[in-house]
């Protein structure tokens, strides 16, 4: 994201409010001890880190003063002003908004003027913050205190405007071919158009070649998808290298968590218990709830939560297209980690997430952009849907994933627990708002960089959907969001091949257009076996010519054989026994997938950017047993 020159802040004293006079008040009053100051202020400097973050992130959650108490004291206590900034909002004359991400990250802001004396609103008033509000000024200035939550509210809503122009139009402004919001190309919709007539002219003048070409086309498909997986699945169960070793605390990165959200006010108690696990150090977390600015319901049980407290509340105002990758680019700015990850409302990561993918990073290449960590559902046992959810994502992440990891081949990153450098996120220009799988796309426009996306072996429980409709609906906007990245990233073919070599355009081609496409061509070939079966084999022998026939029975029983046997694998690679003769009722569930795909493909032509929103909190055996959570 571009922004503004600022300061250099490399002189600021990041404990210096603790240290000097403020620290003193604290003390004086009795809000904390001379040895949890010494511990705070030793905290913030090491970790670059806001003063008052540091002193509540070293006390438990319950035993925290408000941060409200806190700026009262240091306002009545070293008489500056105590500011409101509801009352009376940001002078524009003073405020700019490409410096945003500075003002987040010092948590100091230009206010107004009094007396032509400009007047900046600050959480952990210091000498060090004077100069450095001067330096920003460019003469002298007045601090007036404010709490982190007034600062940040404050801030966004003054730099919204620009805050939305960027998330919605950067990357289409500066490289349009990248953008799914960008018209495909003449050449594009030409030669879909002249594949479409010469094939349907063909089935119409030479019916007698054209039908058994097209059935050895599919034949072939098949084949190729079958090695494909197969080669993938032999390659993400060879051993891997052993993890890295963990970081030690002063040595770990400041991150960013993004929980972009909407109209999810059930499920708050439970993110905001699976955030307050994470074994990372408070002072170097940056948790950001990004939340939609119309939707009131969640809002409103985010701040009964006290979550403000404790977290950044970012409101998006409505614009389009309303997707989770316009909700994800407004906040990006306002990140000051320099890792960053992503979570869903639902997810409940592994409490070491966040130092396995600090030390793949640090172990890693430098040209290491993200890795992704497993996703799977703590809800799998509820219904047959669940369980076949969790079979599909076992095979997925486990092995298809590191599959193409190992084999230096495109990987899709899946819609939660990406970790990022956030500096590569932002030089890549971050998510395509017009893309409904901004995360598949993203993994594949970062290694047309150059760079590299990994794996990492910790899990995200999520909850698995449990309801029909609702799960096509997810399926569909997953399915669309291939076919976008598809489009999209075959608008130079050439280039493609050249960055990704023949290896990882054979994997692109064959995992991100064929998974949309078996989607479409399995009911077709199902319903050409029960015509055989129903009408016997003399109709359809023209169709299949012997090496046809010898291909397709080959992809009919080793397929079958494959795609069951993985079904059964991937649950006992996590032990999960009592899913393994589950996996023999997958065929239904595949009749689901092409339901999902062929209104993928409805939405694809007549909505392409509408965000099929999935409903969470459905599980019955989730709310039992996360009934009366405590946050």
């Amino acid at each position: 994201m571009t922004a503004a020159a600022v300061p250099d802040p490399a002189r600021r004293d990041w404990g210096g409010a603790l240290a000097g006079p403020a620290g003193d008040v604290l003390v004086t009053r009795g809000l904390v001890t001379a040895a949890l100051r010494e511990a705070a202020i030793d905290t913030a400097r090491l970790h670059r880190a806001d003063p008052t973050d540091a002193l509540l992130g070293c006390l438990p959650i319950g035993a925290r003063p408000t941060r409200a108490a806190i700026a009262d004291l240091y306002a009545r206590d070293l008489g500056l002003m105590r500011a409101d900034l509801a009352v009376r909002p940001l002078d524009p004359e003073l405020f700019e908004a490409p410096r945003a991400g500075f003002y987040a990250d010092h948590l100091l802001l230009p206010w107004y003027r009094e007396g032509g004396c400009p007047v900046y609103a600050c959480a952990s008033p210091d000498a060090g913050l004077l100069a450095l509000a001067e330096e920003l000024a460019g003469g002298p200035v007045r601090l007036a205190v404010a709490t982190r939550a007034e600062i940040m509210g404050a801030l966004i809503a003054a730099a919204s405007p620009w805050l939305t122009e960027q998330a919605r139009e950067l990357l289409r402004s500066k490289t349009p071919e990248a953008s799914a919001g960008t018209p495909a190309p003449r050449w594009q919709w030409r030669t879909a158009a002249g594949a479409a007539a010469v094939a349907g002219a063909a089935v119409l003048i030479w019916p007698d070649l054209a039908l058994p070409a097209s059935s050895a086309l599919v034949s072939l498909f098949y084949l190729g998808n079958l090695v494909l997986r197969a080669a993938l699945v032999l390659a993400g169960r060879r051993p891997g290298g052993a993890a890295p070793p963990p970081l030690p605390d002063h040595a770990l990165p400041s991150y960013s968590v993004l929980v972009p959200m909407y109209r999810e006010p059930e499920v708050l108690p439970q993110l905001a218990a699976g955030l307050d696990r994470l074994d990372y150090p408070p002072a170097l977390l940056d948790i950001k709830l990004v939340l939609e600015a119309d939707d009131r319901e969640t809002l409103d049980e985010a701040l009964r939560l006290g979550l403000a407290e404790r977290f950044d509340i970012v409101l998006v105002p409505p614009s389009e297209p309303r997707t989770k990758p316009k909700a994800c680019n407004f906040a990006l700015p306002l990140a000051r980690g320099e890792r960053l990850v992503i979570f869903d409302a639902e997810d409940r990561p592994e409490s070491d997430q966040l130092r396995r993918a600090a030390a793949a990073f640090a172990a890693g290449p430098p040209d290491l952009a993200c890795v992704q960590a497993r996703l799977n559902f703590d809800n799998a046992e509820e219904n047959w849907l669940t369980r076949m959810f969790a079979i599909d994502y076992a095979l997925w992440f486990d092995f298809l994933l590191p599959g193409l990891d190992r084999l230096g081949m495109p990987l899709p990153l899946g819609g939660t627990s990406n970790h990022f450098r956030t500096a590569v996120l932002r030089e890549v220009l971050a998510w395509d708002p017009f893309n409904v799988t901004e995360d598949a796309d993203l993994g594949l426009r970062l290694q047309r960089r150059g760079y590299r996306v990994g794996v990492i072996a910790s899990t995200t429980f999520e909850e698995a959907n449990c309801e029909i409709g609702n799960w096509i609906r997810q399926r569909s906007r997953w399915l669309k969001g291939y076919m976008l990245t598809f489009t999209v990233q075959m608008r130079s073919p050439a280039d493609l091949w050249r960055r990704l070599g023949p290896l990882g355009f054979f994997g692109f081609a064959f995992f991100i257009g064929g998974t949309a496409l078996s989607a479409l061509i399995n009911p077709l070939v199902w319903g050409c076996f029960a015509l055989w079966v129903v009408a016997g084999s003399p109709l359809l022998d023209p169709l299949f010519p012997a090496p046809v026939l010898v291909v397709g029975l080959f992809n009919w029983l080793g397929g079958n054989f494959l795609y069951l046997y993985l079904a059964m694998l991937a649950p006992l690679s996590r032990r999960w026994f009592g899913l393994v003769p589950w996996a023999l009722t997958v065929t239904p569930y595949w009749a689901l997938v092409s339901i999902a795909g062929y209104r993928a493909l409805w939405q694809w032509i007549r909505r392409p950017f509408h965000w099929d929103k999935t409903r969470h909190g459905l599980s019955r055996q989730l709310r039992t047993s996360s009934a009366g959570t405590v946050t």
